[in-house]
């Protein structure tokens, strides 16, 4: 990285964690895009040519989750179903989550912080929703364009089977932010989240467990497959 695209970095954290700080102490709705500017020494159009929305000051830390989902269901192995892979990675014991459960009393204060924000705000409650929709779309993609045998090609069945694994997210999201908000046992949630979790999916499981399964090395689609 040479030393422009460094400074460049260098001030997009610095908005982003200025924006942060900002929202956890007064909520996203109160603070403006100018008083963030102001505190960070640069202009209200520098904050929106790295941030074009103000949502994108919260959601540019949290957005990679439908690359690392993506991520999850192309790395299956050979004989596991998308089924077996979203639950895996939905119910794996990281982040916030697992540090809580560890008894990091700071990882706790940012989880509470996030969700009170976001339950809060409705701009953040529609941001997070199109985050969820873009990578339910995504995954539907991805599976109607897997080669071979390993999933039914056609886009609805894909879309339907999506929407399925991903509202286990939606649902377990939800749970989250219920606990969280409640202050309700934080150094069970992480367990609970799997517990809940793996119930939802075996629920799933009646009807998806043959869908999606990969019968050859993995290979991530390409252009032209």
């Amino acid at each position: 990285m040479g030393l422009r695209e460094l400074k460049k970095e260098q001030t997009r954290t610095l908005i982003a964690d200025i924006a942060w700080r900002l929202f956890a102490d007064r909520g996203f709705d109160a603070v403006r895009v100018a008083e963030i500017a102001r505190e960070a020494h640069v202009s209200e159009a520098t904050v929106f040519n790295y941030f074009p929305r103000k949502e994108d000051l919260l959601y540019s830390r949290l957005d990679d989750f439908g690359e690392r989902l993506l991520a999850a269901v192309d790395s299956r192995p050979s004989g596991a179903s998308v089924l077996d892979a979203v639950r895996t990675f939905l119910t794996g014991s990281t982040g916030l989550l697992a540090q809580v459960a560890a008894g990091d009393d700071e990882a706790l204060v940012r989880l509470r912080t996030v969700h009170r924000m976001i339950a809060g705000s409705p701009a953040l409650r529609a941001r997070e929703q199109q985050t969820i929709t873009d990578a339910t779309t995504a995954l539907a993609a991805r599976l109607a364009a897997e080669p071979g045998d390993a999933a039914e090609t056609d886009d609805v069945t894909a879309y339907v089977a999506a929407n399925a694994l991903m509202g286990v997210h939606r649902a377990l999201i939800d749970l989250v932010r219920r606990r969280v908000l409640a202050d309700e046992a934080p150094d069970r949630l992480a367990a609970d989240v799997r517990a809940q979790g793996t119930r939802a999916f075996a629920l799933l499981g009646e009807g998806l467990a043959g869908y999606g399964v990969r019968s050859r090395p993995n290979t991530r689609p390409g252009k032209g497959s």
